[in-house]
């Protein structure tokens, strides 16, 4: 910064960087979180409500009029889809979220892709949702 800076624009250039700086620190905390792949079934029974159970529990993906997950939910093939309130229902799904533990949402889907339903339906630690 120039010597020839007046005090109000050395706290303007002490702000932008202080931001920049912070913004940079956020984007490495985000660049450092590791993403843990989740299996189980996924649920999707009305508009914008959708989650994951897996062996350790409720993955919160979306709530409608609030909380929704960035990232693609997994397309499933008819077969692989129970219907259970018209076009919504549960299938069989492999996802890899950052997701906060403490609170169990889910607040990023890296991947996801839907499986046999027989591989969930198989996992003794997995019990299937009930249709309607």
């Amino acid at each position: 910064m120039p010597a020839s800076a007046t005090r109000p624009e050395r706290w303007v250039a002490f702000g932008w960087l202080a931001t920049l700086a912070l913004a940079q620190a956020g984007a490495q905390a985000q660049a450092g979180e590791t993403a843990v792949q989740r299996c189980g079934w996924f649920e999707n029974p009305t508009p914008a409500n959708a989650w994951l159970t897996d062996r350790d529990g409720e993955w919160i993906i979306g709530v409608q009029g609030g909380h929704q997950a960035d990232g693609d939910w997994p397309e499933f093939a008819r077969f692989r889809w129970v219907r259970s309130n018209g076009s919504y229902g549960y299938g069989c799904a492999c996802m890899k979220v950052l997701a906060d533990a403490a609170t169990g949402q889910v607040s990023r889907i890296v991947s996801s892709r839907s499986r046999p339903l027989g591989i969930c339906r198989n996992d003794r630690a997995l019990k299937e949702p009930k249709p309607g």
